[in-house]
């Protein structure tokens, strides 16, 4: 095919070519804009096959079997069609990266290669269910998107029930029913011998892309294509990595068992492996079989343990739940709160509504972390009065349940009705309506709560029916302020916080043993100082007191933890407390975000990029579209120096929060390590006008695109010096100027006024932005006396 033929701007039906983003065997792959629907497409454009219109029209049809799937880890295929001599197929455009290319860079963490597995698995189990098998499934064929999700593209152009490809040993080939294609070096025994293939290929596929996720390097990997399928049909595959636990170990050796009935069933199986993995329940038994093989020897060891083995079993005197605890649990169920409908018929009384949705979340996230995750507010509230239908909602969310509903409040008085309904057919699986007195919200939240655990049969501990009984009233006027405050809050604007200070304080005085009233109070004096519109000596003191009156009142709740984490981390600069209170935190919650999202960065700055990675990926799998954590993996990325990815997540956050001040002087940074100064300047540009630096600005508008760009970052150093002689600058900004501009020593000053500040930005100095820094014995001296990794 010609590029000429499909240029960009040229329409195929009522689609426009807008670039090329592939080739393949079958074709290419074009970004394309549907002109009826007004969207974008990857649209697979195939050239006439070798065999000629017979496997042309059977890839067709397979294109159109497969369309009848719809899981959010499948790429949706919109249309199969032929215009103007062309056959093609429209399919969802994925934004984002293929995992081919991110494990070209090397293996991936345990956690991260196991939640993608587990992805995987789950869209191989659906479209198993639904007669469909993939037979070509590789890491080229599945997309990460920036909110962590992994697609399956090219996915399943074959059915198990069709006739006419019962035989076929790959979906996506288009070589004569028998014979061997596919991926060589994925491809199942059964498949290197040319017979037919099930799911159970799928499963051996599933197996390579792990190993190769955990250790950096395929299974099996020869110089030649028939050593390649000598070694499939023979080898043992090329040994794990010893840090890779056992558990994973396992997994990955019965995915690739040669013969295809020793391995899983079926992929449901695979991904209820792989979350036993996730929360640590997976059996004694699957470790020690697989011990067993591997080591012979280990035999007489089990058999001296017989004995106990027997005690266990038989639970003599409770041994079995000491030994093991209880059984392993099922895999999580994932549930969204949607924002509550506001039916009061005032716009004022939003606040109350959106409230309460906030209020449930924290009551479900904590309320059984074992078994229920929980999707955050930022993500939730993006469906503040969306026409959306609830199935799409859980697509897009990666959600089972949703809890939907409406508040109405008059004189005192609050009228509840809640809904919990099951995305994937939108079935109504409960629904009651409550009403009570403003006071007693906190007890009708606990019942909607009790209603909801109920219905998804999570078995409670007794810990957590207490925490359900135990609940306070509330001083209504308390509770109204409380929330006014928190909406205030979220904005960080220099107006808000203000305005959200009074709310808080009217909160407290309302009730002094109110404790989120003070969480709010150490929040927004943090959020003064964090966003430079405060001096830290001003704002530390008083983040610090707040704080620790919320954890004396309430030493069950995840915000004040959090909140005296923050503030011993990055005012106080107290590692060891900061590192207990954001591990508490998590320990409460596990389905709380922010507190994975803070405790990310927290590792970063102590050198611990991998595990920083782990905690912010999994807390944008609790709030997937919450633009505040795409920034915060920006930063972690910038630690390791990927930042092209890093360039890619502060984007993904501008999209949502074109003025978050964060993310723009993330982008700024890693334009300036990319050597791309005039994006730098741009971004830069960006980052002076939300923070009002006007002075910058100016330099900046005198500034022409072929000016030294050392020169301009001096300039704007300057210029933030002049500005500090008036109001309070944050040190850190314009140290990293004249970082970037070259001038170690005008940088090292500023840092250390940041140093004597305890500014809370200083503890991310272990960032490229000062690696020029690095040798000299200034630097060094201050990164030990904040007590950082040098």
């Amino acid at each position: 095919m010609s590029d000429d033929l499909l240029a960009p701007g040229t329409e195929l039906g009522s689609y426009r070519i807008e670039r090329l983003l592939g080739r393949g065997g079958m074709g290419a792959v074009f970004l394309a804009y549907d002109t009826a629907l007004h969207r974008q497409v990857a649209l697979k454009v195939l050239t006439e096959p070798a065999d000629g219109e017979t496997s042309r029209t059977r890839l067709l049809r397979e294109a159109r079997n497969a369309a009848g799937l719809n899981h959010p880890n499948i790429c949706t295929i919109y249309e199969v069609g032929e215009a103007d001599g062309f056959a093609f197929i429209a399919m969802e455009y994925v934004d984002g990266r293929s995992l081919r290319d991110r494990l070209d860079a090397g293996a991936l963490p345990v956690g991260q290669a196991v939640r993608y597995a587990a992805q995987a698995a789950e869209a191989l189990a659906y479209a198993h269910e639904h007669g469909v098998v993939h037979r070509d499934f590789k890491a080229a064929n599945a997309i990460v998107t920036d909110a962590g999700r992994l697609k399956i593209v090219d996915f399943g152009l074959a059915r198990r029930r069709d006739a006419a490809m019962s035989a076929a040993t790959t979906a996506t080939s288009l070589a004569p029913v028998g014979t061997v294609a596919g991926t060589p070096y994925a491809m199942a025994p059964e498949q290197v011998r040319g017979e037919a293939a099930d799911g159970r290929a799928d499963i051996w596929a599933l197996g390579v892309l792990l190993h190769e996720m955990v250790a950096g390097a395929k299974p099996f990997d020869t110089a030649t294509i028939p050593e390649l399928y000598s070694a499939i049909l023979r080898d043992e595959p090329r040994a794990l990595p010893d840090g890779v636990p056992v558990e994973v170990r396992a997994l990955v050796a019965r995915c690739l068992e040669k013969p295809a009935d020793r391995r899983y069933r079926d992929a449901g199986q695979v991904r209820a492996a792989l979350d036993a993995i996730e929360t640590g329940a997976v059996s004694l038994g699957t470790s020690w079989r697989f011990r067993l093989k591997q080591r012979p020897w280990l035999a007489s060891v089990a058999a001296l343990l017989a004995v106990g083995a027997a005690l266990v079993g038989f639970n003599i005197g409770g041994v079995r739940q000491r030994v093991v605890g209880g059984p392993a649990e099922a895999a999580p169920i994932k549930l969204a709160v949607l924002p509550f409908a506001n039916l009061t018929g005032d716009p004022s009384q939003e606040y109350f509504s959106d409230g309460l949705s906030e209020e449930m979340i924290a009551q479900l996230g904590r309320l059984h972390p074992q078994g229920l995750r929980v999707i955050a507010r930022a993500s939730a509230m993006r469906y503040k009065k969306a026409d959306k239908p609830i199935d799409q909602i859980g697509r897009e969310l990666g959600v089972d349940y949703v809890l939907d509903g409406s508040a109405r409040r008059e004189a005192g008085q609050v009228r509840i009705t809640a809904k919990l309904i099951r995305t994937r057919d939108q079935t109504l699986l409960w629904t009651d309506t409550y009403q009570r007195e403003l006071a007693s919200i906190l007890a009708l939240q606990s019942d909607i709560a009790r209603q909801v655990a109920r219905s998804l049969a999570l078995t409670l501990l007794p810990a957590e029916q207490t925490q359900l009984a135990s609940v306070r009233t509330v001083n209504p006027e308390a509770y109204e302020a409380y929330l006014k405050g928190l909406g205030h809050w979220y904005k960080l604007t220099q107006a808000d916080l203000d305005t959200a200070l009074q709310y808080f304080e009217v909160a407290r005085e309302k009730d002094p043993t109110y404790a989120v009233a003070y969480t709010g109070i150490a929040a927004v004096w943090g959020g003064r100082a964090q966003m430079g519109f405060a001096s830290p000596r001003e704002t530390t003191p008083r983040a610090l007191a707040a704080a620790l009156k919320a954890v004396e009142l309430d030493s069950t709740r995840v915000e004040p933890h959090l909140w005296l984490g923050i503030v011993r981390a990055w005012y106080e600069y107290d590692w060891v407390n900061a590192d207990q209170e954001f591990r508490r935190a998590i320990e409460l919650n596990p389905s709380y975000p922010d507190a994975r999202a803070f405790y990310s960065n927290f590792l970063a700055n102590m050198n611990h990029p991998q595990q920083a990675l782990a905690e912010i990926e999994r807390a944008l799998e609790l709030d997937p579209f919450n633009a505040f954590f795409h920034a915060q993996y920006g930063l972690n990325l910038m630690y390791v120096s990927r930042f092209d990815e890093a360039i890619t997540q502060y984007r993904s956050a501008l999209k949502t929060a074109p003025d978050l001040p964060f993310a723009l002087s993330g982008l700024f940074t890693a334009f300036h390590h990319k050597r791309m100064y005039s994006e730098a300047v741009d971004a830069l540009r960006n980052y002076a006008t939300a923070m009002s630096y006007r002075e910058v600005e100016d330099v900046l508008a005198q500034t022409a695109p072929n000016d030294d760009y050392r020169h301009t970052m001096q300039r704007a150093a300057e210029a933030l010096v002049a500005r500090a002689r008036a109001t309070y600058v944050t040190p850190y900004d314009v140290a990293t100027f004249y970082a970037f501009a070259g001038d170690r020593d005008r940088a090292i000053e500023w840092l250390e006024k940041g140093y004597e500040l305890r500014e809370p930005n200083m503890p991310f100095v272990g960032l490229p932005d000062f690696e020029t820094l690095r040798d000299d014995v200034r630097f060094q001296d201050l990164l030990r006396r904040m007590k950082l990794p040098i």
